[in-house]
């Protein structure tokens, strides 16, 4: 059985995750071309790449509502976060390798190390779970 303030600070971490997402997908989503400018130093001109990275934003929206779905009921929705967590994941080490690469300018560091810091929390939101003996999925 989780306790009482383990499971508000988990409600309020999956709240947290969301307003993170919301935050990313109102510059990524709906101010595209100033978000790719930012992250690559370079203009997003081809109508194609625009909707593709547009479309990679869309997904960080989503998740946007995923999290506010678990932090509602976050015994129920760990598959949820089973799925975020592997986007925060290879979303981080995608920018990363950008980054390292030359491609990324340093501000794609604030995902990462935001992204990363969010999987660390979900790890410890597994182990809340698995220690209450409650069910994962």
């Amino acid at each position: 059985m989780i306790g009482n303030k383990e499971l508000k600070f988990i409600k309020l971490l999956f709240i947290v995750a969301a307003l993170w997402n919301l935050t990313g997908a109102g510059f990524g989503y709906f101010n595209t071309a100033y978000t790719f400018q930012n992250f690559f130093g370079r203009e997003l001109s081809d109508p194609l790449f625009y909707d593709i990275y547009k479309g990679a934003w869309g997904t960080t929206f989503v998740y946007f509502f995923g999290y506010l779905i678990v932090a509602h009921n976050p015994l129920k929705h760990s598959g949820i976060v089973i799925v975020g967590a592997i986007g925060k994941v290879g979303f981080a080490i995608k920018l990363l390798q950008l980054y390292l690469s030359g491609i990324a300018n340093s501000v794609v560091l604030i995902v990462v190390i935001g992204d990363l810091i969010f999987m660390l929390l979900f790890i410890y939101y597994f182990l809340i779970l698995y220690k209450a003996k409650e069910d994962i999925i």
